[in-house]
């Protein structure tokens, strides 16, 4: 005999105990990880179509496990001083990886928060190294690596391009074969057949052959193929200018303005920025 129907349905996932601590954040969460709180204002919107609206077209940037996580805090940091919008998304592996180099949990139900540390940070591990204002977190939109349902997943999201720093050898191969595996890599297969800028920050050495033919092949779909590879010639006197020499190269991939490093002039300078700046001996 089948029990009485019960018109009123029971959703064991809502019930929250009256005696337990509530967590507002896991109200916000669904099972994609993705948190649907958003801040209220334009930037935060994409393009409503409505007739006169400003149209958000941010850079996606896509963190992937290999080490190099100061690289993306340099590029985010320029992107967000150049005014630009940014959408995130940090892979899983990531997250393993920044934990290791810089001390800090990234979670989908705080990642603002943790999202400003990581950024105020410098490449040395030293916290509190740059400001990072409301203002420029406002412009930035997060996605969880297991949304596929994210927009940026969509061609039809507008976006400018997507820059994955650093890139490690399974990314480049995902994107290279076409994968999909992860929101990441979903994003950078979208970015490719739109024909919009793909720059990919790949962070390993030495290459191996199956390795250099997956560029190869991502150069050949229009991807900027940017090794993680600082030059010495802007006067490198600390780890942080190494560091903003990449993310510098890829700002200028994107076509991004930024102030991140001393460009070649075609003149020796002979020395590093200390030495160029210290008074003359008596």
């Amino acid at each position: 005999m089948e029990p009485p129907h019960n018109n009123t349905s029971h959703d064991t996932s809502r019930h929250v105990r009256q005696d337990a601590p509530h967590d507002a954040s896991q109200d916000a969460r669904d099972d994609t990880g993705r948190d649907d709180r958003r801040e209220t204002g334009l930037d935060d919107r994409p393009d409503t179509g409505r007739p006169g609206a400003e149209r958000r077209r941010p850079w996606v940037v896509g963190i992937s496990g290999a080490s190099g996580t100061p690289y993306a805090a340099s590029v985010l940091r320029g992107l967000l001083a150049a005014g630009e919008a940014v959408d995130l998304v940090v892979s899983r592996a990531s997250r393993l990886t920044l934990l290791d180099e810089t001390g800090i949990a990234f979670r989908d139900a705080h990642w603002r928060a943790d999202l400003r540390e990581w950024l105020a940070r410098g490449a040395d591990g030293k916290p509190g190294t740059f400001p990072v204002t409301d203002a420029e977190l406002a412009r930035v939109r997060y996605w969880a690596a297991g949304d596929l349902a994210a927009g940026p997943s969509s061609g039809s999201y507008p976006v400018k391009g997507m820059l994955i720093v650093p890139a490690s050898t399974a990314c480049v191969a995902g994107v290279a074969l076409g994968l999909s595996k992860d929101l990441l890599q979903r994003v950078a297969s979208v970015t490719l057949k739109e024909r919009r800028r793909l720059v990919v920050a790949v962070r390993e050495t030495p290459l191996n052959g199956p390795t250099l033919k997956h560029l190869v092949t991502l150069d050949e779909a229009g991807a900027i193929v940017l090794p993680a590879s600082p030059a010495f010639y802007a006067g490198a006197t600390h780890i942080q200018d190494l560091v903003d020499f990449v993310a510098g190269r890829v700002l200028d991939a994107a076509e991004v303005p930024h102030g991140l490093y001393r460009r070649w002039e075609g003149e020796l300078r002979g020395g590093s920025k200390d030495q160029e700046e210290a008074p003359d001996a008596p």
